[in-house]
């Protein structure tokens, strides 16, 4: 039986059907790696985009009147607009011809090309915040920083911007309890939330010193490896939250261009992987690595309650930025 909430969510989003790049006579394909991939030429013509290579055999622009890729040669490294993201698969070249992944051309770009949007009238007005770790979980730890102390801290003063914004907004925990993974996305569903966002920062031994940034992940589509493996639990396939990977992808790319445009923080671009509190999300859903506390500066301003608020001012434009778009198809 579907829940209240599954029907909800299923009328509240229009999905109307991406037409079928490997329908399209003026697409040349191939397979690569027992995967089908586009000539990127020909697809860029469908999308009346121009191909140039900025260096030869390395790296190539694919632009128009209000966009611009850049791509890497045999590299999942790619912008967007200026946004860094990760393609799901390396982009290939044969000979003098390159090739993208139809998987990315469908997931990765059309979602940022024709953005999908709302049915007529509705609107966003409900978003659950989800402080990553808790209780016994205490996430990562450096000197007396404590990940589920920040997330909680900036899930608080987010939760304030937003609500001056005009949203409703609840919060999976208020307290330092621990809350089981699965049961995040589930305290979402019964609140009939229409965004998820789970906050999160980041740490790393090797090249403490150097590594810092925000990074935003939304769900790996099924058939394709994950940029972060680790946490995800069993299986690769297909999950709940994929049926909301165009509107995921979007919100995922409007919040990284916020966080680096108005923070700004090192960009270490939009990444797929299936962590359990985007698996079963039934509603557009991503997590936020907004920073390195392992970071000697970062790591203090992160601290920093005047910090938290610029990072929760960019993460309130990004959403109203999304919220934007889904509306009004802009």
């Amino acid at each position: 039986m579907r829940c209240a909430s599954s029907l909800f969510l299923g009328f509240l989003f229009s999905f109307a059907p991406l037409r079928s790049l490997t329908a399209l006579p003026s697409i040349e394909s191939t397979r690569i790696a027992g995967r089908e991939y586009a000539r990127l030429s020909d697809w860029a013509r469908t999308r009346d985009l121009a191909v140039r290579w900025l260096k030869h055999d390395e790296s190539i622009e694919v632009a128009g009147a209000n966009t611009r890729i850049l791509l890497q040669i045999h590299s999942p490294e790619a912008q967007f607009n200026g946004v860094e993201l990760r393609l799901l698969f390396p982009l290939a070249q044969k000979g003098d011809v390159v090739w993208i992944s139809y998987l990315d051309l469908k997931s990765t770009f059309e979602p940022l090309l024709s953005p999908p949007h709302l049915k007529r009238g509705a609107l966003l007005k409900t978003i659950c915040l989800d402080p990553g770790h808790g209780g016994k979980d205490p996430g990562f730890q450096v000197g007396s920083n404590q990940e589920k102390k920040l997330t909680l801290l900036l899930s608080q003063e987010l939760q304030t911007q937003l609500k001056r914004a005009g949203w409703k907004v609840s919060l999976t925990r208020t307290r330092d309890s621990f809350v089981e993974l699965p049961s995040r996305p589930d305290l979402a569903r019964r609140r009939r939330a229409d965004l998820f966002v789970s906050l999160h920062f980041n740490s790393t031994e090797a090249g403490a010193g150097s590594v810092n940034g925000a990074e935003v992940y939304c769900l790996t589509p099924p058939g394709a490896p994950s940029t972060n493996a680790g946490g995800e639990g069993a299986g690769a396939g297909s999950f709940a939250g994929n049926r909301y990977n165009d509107e995921s992808l979007l919100l995922a790319y409007q919040l990284q261009k916020y966080l680096t445009q108005r923070v700004p923080v090192e960009d270490r671009g939009v990444h797929r992987a299936r962590f359990w509190v985007l698996r079963d999300a039934l509603m557009p859903a991503v997590l936020i690595e907004a920073g390195f506390l392992s970071h000697p500066v970062e790591g203090r301003k992160i601290s920093s309650p005047a910090y938290r608020r610029q990072l929760a001012s960019a993460i309130v434009e990004g959403l109203a930025a999304y919220k934007k778009v889904v509306e009004r198809g802009l």
